[in-house]
């Protein structure tokens, strides 16, 4: 088996040695290559191939020969071993590098091919040689998966991610309040995290993973931690939470935001303009992972996924270079962002369309859940007929007796609609009529800004531990009624805290050019059970399964990327042709399979 090692001249705490002093920095890294070898025992003849990285490229005189005073290999060509007497001028590193390692090598009779890679950039500045080296072993499993091959922890000298602004690992103060996600029941423990500040220096944390063979998984808030979990453990995680800003252009109805915003504070830059966004239901999501997985907005029967609204995004690749990906720039990029998740580079700006609402009619009717079976009823066949203008949900809320909660949840069983209606006030409460003729216990729908339109939901306004699962339904027929009234319903003894149906269609069912171009069913099915502690991690798993499980029968073809938080195949989201072109176009952007993404493809 043939593993990688790379190595570089940093010490334990990966501070940079030697800096501007190419001679010295070979060295080093020569004896913690040394150092690597000897802790797996394994001597330097076990080396297939060694490739001495240098971030100017060669000047290479083609008409000279190989002996003494030719200008030596090509960049990426092969050293003939020890003893051969190629030059490498015009690199950062001078000659005497190259001496020195064959040198060493010679000495102990490893016969090993020595390639010369220039590179753009380094780990660190200031670093002038790297190591990179192929060692053909046997007993050791490198780190896999489908996606790819890359190395383990244990084969990587992490510590020359130290020079990265904003590298944490495990044990450094910060590290475990960086890697702790949104949904707390899926704690993350990379090799490293990173939390960069700017987008140089995301291209420098990307740059450096690519040189040591880390895998890099892109998170901003870490709503579907569960689908990174246990996939992280050899991985950089780089947290772009602190990666933030909205610039709103009032005149064009566009907004360019940060790849870590949130948004609420796109809604908040756009409310005194007038305007809003195809946000979702909270406030506290990223709108970088929002949009890539879809984007279900309470607007979106009108208005479709928010994917749709994306005008361009700005991408660190796995390359480390910086893309804009639109309609007309990298168009099979802008494509794939458009719904095809994270499988394809840090996402650092996106430009975006607003929507022109200063104000909404919006809010949610409340019942005791013992009216559960009389209000899904009439909800169902409320939205058979509703128009596009109106997109709502009804949810199965049940809630344990928590004194932060207040007092109309605390404790209790409830059954609630909620969403938004674009339409005037008299309009709207026509449409209203028949569900307000059940008699809610509470009634808040109305004209409000529209930021208000983020607190309907009543989603949990601090990280949760939670477990859920999803479907797409094609339809909500009466027996699809009686079933879901029969694992989650009134009288139901059950854990789960929420089961919960969205209404689609609309414009959400009107094909678009992008790799989500609308959602397969009427109807979006989510169950979600509270996991306080690990010990109901199990439990709440076959709850939410056991719900959507029983509504299968009902289902679409496909589900939304944005609602399933299980790891799945991608022929779960996206149909063959989708799935054809997703892994062409990440073939050609990852063609190493460096991201790991929430749904591979």
């Amino acid at each position: 088996m043939t593993i990688t090692i790379r190595t570089a001249s940093v010490d334990d705490h990966g501070r940079l040695m030697h800096a501007e002093d190419a001679t010295a920095q070979a060295c080093l890294a020569f004896v913690r290559l040394e150092r690597e070898l000897e802790r797996r025992g394994l001597a330097l003849a076990a080396l297939g191939r060694l490739t001495v990285l240098s971030p100017v490229p060669a000047r290479v005189d083609d008409a000279a020969g190989p002996g003494p005073g030719a200008s030596g290999p090509r960049p990426g060509a092969s050293v003939p071993g020890p003893g051969a007497s190629g030059r490498v001028a015009s690199t950062t590193a001078p000659e005497d590098v190259f001496d020195l390692i064959r040198e060493r090598l010679a000495y102990e009779g490893a016969h090993v091919p020595i390639d010369v890679l220039p590179a753009e950039r380094l780990a660190q500045p200031g670093m002038l040689v790297a190591l990179r080296a192929e060692v053909v072993t046997h007993g050791f499993t490198p780190s896999t998966s489908h996606e790819g091959t890359h190395m383990s922890a244990s084969t990587l000298d992490v510590a020359a991610l130290r020079g990265v602004s904003g590298l944490l690992l495990p044990g450094d103060a910060g590290y475990d309040e960086a890697c702790s996600p949104w949904n707390l029941a899926f704690p993350l423990s990379p090799a490293a995290v990173a939390v960069p500040q700017s987008v140089d220096e995301v291209i420098a944390a990307v740059t450096s993973a690519a040189e040591l063979g880390l895998r890099v998984a892109p998170q901003s808030t870490g709503h579907l931690a569960s689908t990174l979990d246990g996939r992280v453990d050899n991985a950089l995680l780089l947290r772009l939470h602190e990666l933030t800003g909205v610039t709103v252009d009032p005149v064009a109805r566009t907004a360019r935001v940060l790849g870590g915003t949130l948004w609420r504070d796109v809604v908040a830059a756009a409310a005194p303009h007038g305007l809003t966004a195809l946000h979702g239901s909270a406030g506290d999501v990223a709108v970088a992972g929002y949009v890539l997985g879809g984007g279900l907005s309470f607007y979106g029967r009108r208005h479709g996924l928010a994917c749709t609204s994306v005008r361009a995004f700005e991408v660190v690749t796995a390359d480390g270079a910086l893309v804009r990906a639109t309609a007309d720039e990298h168009p099979d990029l802008f494509w794939a962002l458009r719904g095809g998740g994270f499988g394809f580079g840090a996402v650092v700006a996106i430009e975006l369309d607003l929507l022109p609402y200063a104000e909404v009619y919006a809010g949610m009717l409340l019942w005791d859940l013992s009216r559960g079976a009389e209000v899904l009823r009439a909800w169902a066949e409320w939205t058979s007929r509703a128009p596009e203008s109106a997109t709502t949900s009804i949810r199965f809320l049940r809630f344990p007796p928590i004194p932060d909660l207040p007092p109309f949840l605390s404790g209790r069983s409830l059954v609630v609609i909620d969403g938004a209606i674009l339409e005037s006030d008299e309009t709207a409460a026509e449409l209203l009529a028949p569900l307000r003729a059940l008699e809610p216990e509470i009634d808040t729908f109305g004209r409000m800004p529209a930021a208000g339109l983020l607190g309907v939901h009543m989603d949990p306004p601090a990280p949760t531990p939670g477990v859920s699962d999803h479907a797409m339904l094609t339809a909500l027929p009466a027996d699809a009624i009686d079933t879901l009234l029969a694992v989650a319903g009134p009288g139901v003894d059950t854990p789960l805290m929420v089961a919960e149906i969205r209404h689609a269609g609309g414009a959400l069912d009107t094909s678009t050019d992008a790799a989500l171009p609308r959602l397969h069913g009427q109807y979006a099915l989510f169950a979600l059970s509270a996991v306080p502690v690990p010990d109901l991690l199990t439990l709440g798993e076959q709850v939410t399964k056991a719900t959507v499980d029983a509504m299968r029968p009902w289902a679409a073809v496909t589900d939304f990327p944005n609602f399933t938080e299980r790891q799945v195949a991608a022929s779960a989201l996206y149909d063959v042709a989708t799935r054809e072109r997703l892994a062409a176009t990440r073939d050609r952007y990852d063609p190493t399979r460096m991201w790991l993404a929430a749904h591979a493809v």
